[in-house]
């Protein structure tokens, strides 16, 4: 039986690959461009809560007043969604609901993590000042200590061109040190970027009854930034102290040969016609008309199979659809919750291979 603390061995990082790399790459793009077909696109969902290990009053006042306030904002924004339909405040919440849409699930995935409730590791701050330095014994490691498992789906894996050199560490550490590499300078100038432009909005002050919403959406942009720039900081921090471990999952690779889109999912992508995606919000968290576990609309589809050729190069490589969240969140033992920045990652991919970007 594992020597790690209960709370220990519940950390974890999710890897649900969305797309293949381009094939053949091209040379043109830069290897740590934001956007890069060349690489594949991830979406993470990171679980490091140490859960009731951490205690409130270890955390400095200026931690615990930042999570108050973080918790207000979030009652209040959750108010605005429940005013009288056609008021302010409602149309408010549904036009921010339609820019989260737009803002990056590499973004969303990042500024969910909370390194102030995952194990502690010596790393920058936004200043290149380090915090958060704990102490091991001389005979003890970090590693020692505690592994952080990265699942992930070994098929998808397998299945990627060779680079022609000895792979090490595993590709999916090489993809998820390669994301935080691209990410990090990204949301740093989108913090200082955001703070800059926050001033300009003082005369909106003068309008009456309604806040400052320009402002709010600067200050809330920026620290959007900020916290995916300090958890891109932390989890690069883990990869170099060696904590997080490959851990293939053979219960996701079935789940992955079950959801491959079909054909008329991936026509869809090229047709002109097609309806847009709907808010991520929106969409219905719990899939519905299945047969045998798998809705109609997905059977797995071989690119060998006939008039596969007469498909995209681009959208040949999309991985998973909508209807493979929910079997997702009942395989990890997630909270339904978790369903709507998958749901905004996929349809952002789709979007992407379309010709479209989901940024914002």
């Amino acid at each position: 039986m594992s020597a790690l603390p209960k709370v220990m061995r519940t950390m974890r990082i999710i890897t649900l690959p969305l797309t293949r790399p381009k094939i053949p790459p091209d040379q043109g793009l830069k290897p740590h461009a934001v956007f890069n077909p060349n690489r594949m696109l991830i979406f993470y969902h990171f679980d490091l809560s140490q859960g009731n290990s951490v205690n409130s009053q270890d955390q400095s006042a200026i931690k615990r007043a930042v999570k108050w306030v973080s918790t207000k904002a979030a009652d209040l924004w959750a108010g605005f969604g429940k005013a009288p339909e056609g008021s302010w405040k409602l149309r408010t919440y549904e036009l921010g609901e339609r820019i989260v849409d737009r803002i990056d699930f590499e973004e969303l995935a990042l500024k969910g993590v909370d390194p102030s409730l995952g194990p502690s590791v010596t790393h920058a701050d936004i200043t290149g000042q380090e915090v958060n330095k704990v102490n091991f014994s001389e005979k003890q490691s970090p590693r020692d200590v505690l592994r952080i498992p990265l699942i992930y789906p070994p098929s998808i894996y397998a299945s990627l061109p060779s680079t022609g050199v000895n792979e090490v560490p595993h590709p999916s550490i090489i993809h998820l040190r390669t994301l935080l590499t691209s990410r990090e300078p990204r949301h740093r100038r989108g913090f200082w970027m955001w703070m800059a432009i926050a001033p300009l909005t003082a005369p909106f002050i003068l309008v009456p009854v309604i806040p400052n919403l320009p402002f709010f959406f600067c200050a809330w942009r920026s620290w959007s930034h900020y916290r995916a720039y300090r958890s891109s900081q932390y989890l690069s921090s883990l990869l170099d102290h060696g904590l997080i471990v490959p851990e293939p999952s053979s219960a996701l690779d079935q789940l992955y040969a079950s959801y491959v889109p079909s054909l008329s999912n991936i026509e869809s992508l090229r047709s002109p016609t097609a309806p847009p995606p709907r808010s991520a919000a929106s969409l219905p968290v719990n899939a519905s008309n299945t047969s045998n576990g798998r809705p109609p609309n997905d059977v797995t589809h071989s690119s060998s199979q006939p008039g596969a050729s007469n498909v995209p190069r681009a959208s040949q490589r999309l991985l998973l659809t909508r209807n493979a969240i929910p079997h997702i969140l009942q395989l990890f033992g997630l909270p339904q919750s978790s369903a709507a920045d998958m749901y905004r990652a996929v349809e952002q991919v789709r979007g992407r291979l379309g010709g479209t970007s989901g940024r914002g």
